[in-house]
Formats: structure tokens, C-alpha cells, sequence
């Protein structure tokens, strides 16, 4: 089925569980201004960062993709950097490079793949979704006191779903519900409870209590398992300069989450 259409179901149907909870339990609605960061955060953390994220894997393989959005955290202290015009520690920016060293070293076994438009393409709209991530997970600390965070979650979802399904709609990128076997219902069920509602519970449950460099540690997993189940289950290539990269730029993260925590 299209990327855009799953994303909007899986976002669709996470968004409802969410809201049937707390409406359940009487939670009131946004008033107001109030509505504002829901929007921004539902912009940032669904629609670009996991529709870009989902279109980007038409193109390239999952553990590249993995690897790619593993870069987040050191957009945060990219990020930090320009917004506080303040040099960060010099194990912060062994970590940095380390980061865009594993990066080069990745892409050396794909040079060739360059030569596809649809292959640069992937990479592309992978990069800018870890861009959207790293600044949606600012925002979200930013916001998460103005409004029952998990709450806001749900209706980040449910408004973004709503928004890919009509992107979806509108570019005629969609097959009839009817034709998506069973097979890929309990795909897109597994991506909306385990992928999104409980996921982002724990994410923002960590935000919460962590720093922001330290709660996005978890990037450090994710690339594992991706790069592993890729090769198991679809037969994705482990090639050597996959391994070395994600190595280093794991490193690199880990650098430069070490030094934060400390800070």
C-alpha cells in the first residue's frame, strides 16, 4: 500500500486510541492558545518527521534509514549551538565529527547508489526527518507543561493521520480499504499501538524526567535492531562499512550524551 496512506492510518488510529482514553476519562479539550503547540508538534513529530521517515524507506533499506535518524541527537546540539552561540564541550564535538565521520564512511559503500535519483531521494527525506525530530523533541520539552503532554500526544496524532490521509487522497496515492489484506492490518495495528501509543508514552514519559540529550539515548538501539531484522527477515546486505559507520557515529552519539549528562 502507498507510505502516505499507512502513515495516515497508523497515525489515525493511534490518535483515536489516545483520545478514547482520556475523553473517557473526561479530560477537557485545548482552549484557546492552547491548540497552538498541539499543531506545531503534530506537524513536526508525524507529519514531516514519520511521513518523511515512511517515504524515505521506499528508497533505501531500513537499516540505513535506522542509522540515519540515529544522527538526531547530535542535531540537538547543533541545534543548542546556534540558539545559545556557545561553543560546546570538546568531547561534544570529538562526537559531532565522530558522527559525520561514520556518516562519510556509510555512504562510501553506497557512492554508486548515488547515481539514483530515488536512492538520493531516500537519504534526502530521511535527513530532513531527523531534522524535524530533533526539533520537535525541543518544542515538546518546551510545551509539555502547558498542556496534559500525553493527552496533546494523542491529538497530535489523530490531526496528523487526518492530514496524510488527505495528502494521500489528494495525490491519488491510496488503494481502497478493502484491498489492504489482513497481513497489513495487523502491520499497521502493531505500528499504532507498540510503534506509536506505547512508544511515545515512554519517549515523553523520559522526556520528562531526563535531560534531552540523555532521553534521546535510546537512538542508540534502534539502528541495531533495524540493520539486525533487516538482514534476518528481508535479507538486507551487512556490509562491513555499514557496520564500521554506524559503530562510529554510535560512538559519536554516545560522546556527546556523555558529556551532557555530566553538564
Amino acid at each position: 500500500m502507498p507510505a502516505i496512506q499507512l502513515a495516515g492510518l497508523r497515525q489515525s488510529i493511534g490518535g483515536c486510541l489516545y483520545l478514547a482514553y482520556f475523553l473517557s476519562k473526561r479530560f477537557a479539550l485545548p482552549k484557546g492558545r492552547e491548540w497552538w503547540p498541539v499543531i506545531v508538534l503534530s506537524l513536526l513529530n508525524f507529519v514531516l518527521t514519520n511521513g518523511l521517515t515512511t517515504v524515505g524507506l521506499k528508497y533505501i533499506n531500513a537499516g540505513l534509514g535506522a542509522i540515519i535518524a540515529a544522527i538526531f541527537p547530535l542535531w540537538i546540539v547543533v541545534i543548542g549551538l546556534f540558539r545559545d552561540s556557545k561553543l560546546p564541550p570538546v568531547k561534544a564535538i570529538i562526537g559531532l565529527l565522530l558522527g559525520f565521520a561514520g556518516i562519510c564512511i556509510i555512504f562510501y559503500d553506497h557512492l554508486n547508489d548515488f547515481l539514483n535519483s530515488d536512492f538520493r531521494l531516500g537519504i534526502f527525506l530521511s535527513l530532513i526527518a531527523s531534522w524535524t525530530w530533533a526539533f520537535g523533541t525541543l518544542y515538546t520539552k518546551s510545551e509539555a507543561t502547558k498542556f496534559n503532554p500525553y493527552f496533546s500526544i494523542g491529538l497530535q496524532m489523530l490531526i496528523s493521520g487526518i492530514i496524510m490521509s488527505g495528502i494521500a487522497y489528494m495525490s491519488k496515492s491510496t488503494i481502497p480499504l478493502a484491498e489492504i489484506p489482513w497481513q497489513s492490518w495487523s502491520a499497521i495495528l502493531y505500528l499504532a499501538f507498540f510503534g506509536s501509543v506505547i512508544s511515545f508514552l515512554a519517549y515523553l514519559y523520559a522526556l520528562q524526567h531526563l535531560p534531552t540529550e540523555q532521553a534521546s539515548i535510546y537512538a542508540y538501539i534502534n539502528p541495531v535492531v533495524a540493520v539486525l531484522s533487516g538482514f534476518v527477515i528481508y535479507g538486507e546486505p551487512l556490509t562491513v562499512y555499514l557496520a564500521i559507520g554506524g559503530a562510529v557515529i554510535l560512538y559519536g552519539v554516545y560522546l556527546v550524551n556523555k558529556v551532557y549528562r555530566k553538564v
